[in-house]
């Protein structure tokens, strides 16, 4: 794939130890003489490995997900906040290896996680259902197809996104019983990174499409029925869109980036309910 952010992304492993500390979003830092000491393995943990997504329904219940070990030896990692502590979850892991790349939760007994294998060239999705976490079959379209982030409604809509390495985009909808691949763009190179969603009939996914300098930003929309892409402003050079978050049909934003080694620029896109800009 083209975007080495992205690329990053999908199939980062860390040989370093990761220190997970026990944090609950929204609260403002403490000054260090404020700031209570961890106490013992309840306050933090190290492992090594990476995490690359986290999501959360409450101050007592987050996901964060990540991998593991490295290539055919990697495994899957989930690790849970409680509200009180990191601890990590059992997995199911693919044989030749597996990452995730994201999370979603819509409450305490209902979240997926999604990625991909190494050397099997399938996605992967695992879901938890309150006490464990199960793989769930995912279509496979062939290229080595790659999910990088999901997102959910409710138990019964989901959806998640990625490409393949034929620069092709993938997107996967979840029904409550099955996942199946929806058709979805792939002009010039395509690719989505990131994907979000406020009810079953809009849904935003962002990634880039092209080749170096001539790439340009990618965003999707879902209307309930079909993937359209919606023209956005690109800024050249080598523009290209990786997170995404909406609040409602007429306020959404799309993070990423323009520019080339050396000379990046942030880049932040809004929508109003009638464009992009």
């Amino acid at each position: 794939m083209r975007t080495p952010q992205l690329a990053t992304r999908l199939v980062r492993v860390l040989a370093v130890p990761l220190l997970v500390v026990g944090v609950v979003a929204g609260v403002a830092p403490m000054t260090a003489a404020a700031r209570p000491r961890p106490v013992g393995p309840a306050a933090s943990f190290t492992v090594s490995g990476s995490l690359g997504g986290v999501a959360a329904t409450s101050g007592s219940n987050a996901w964060a997900v990540g991998t593991t070990g490295s290539n055919t030896a990697a495994k899957t990692m989930i690790v849970r906040w409680n509200g009180t502590a990191w601890t990590r979850v059992p997995t199911p892991t693919p044989a030749g290896g597996a990452y995730l790349s994201g999370v979603t939760a819509t409450s305490a007994t209902s979240a997926w996680a999604v990625g991909a294998t190494y050397t099997t060239a399938q996605t992967v999705t695992l879901r938890w259902n309150g006490r464990a976490w199960t793989r769930v079959p995912s279509p496979s379209p062939p290229g080595h197809p790659q999910l990088v982030a999901v997102a959910a409604t409710s138990a019964s809509n989901a959806w998640a996104v990625g490409g393949t390495i034929a620069d092709q985009t993938l997107t996967e909808h979840w029904n409550g019983s099955t996942w199946t691949r929806a058709p979805s763009p792939s002009v010039g190179g395509a690719e989505l990174a990131d994907v979000t969603a406020t009810s079953p009939s809009n849904v935003w996914a962002v990634g880039g499409t092209g080749q170096g300098n001539f790439g340009k930003t990618l965003i999707l929309h879902w209307n309930g029925t079909a993937w359209a892409q919606v023209p956005s402003p690109s800024p050249a050079p080598s523009p290209e869109l990786v997170g995404v978050t909406a609040t409602s049909a007429t306020n959404a934003w799309a993070v990423g980036q323009t520019g080339t080694a050396g000379r990046i620029k942030t880049l932040i896109l809004h929508w109003n309910g009638k464009s992009w800009t």
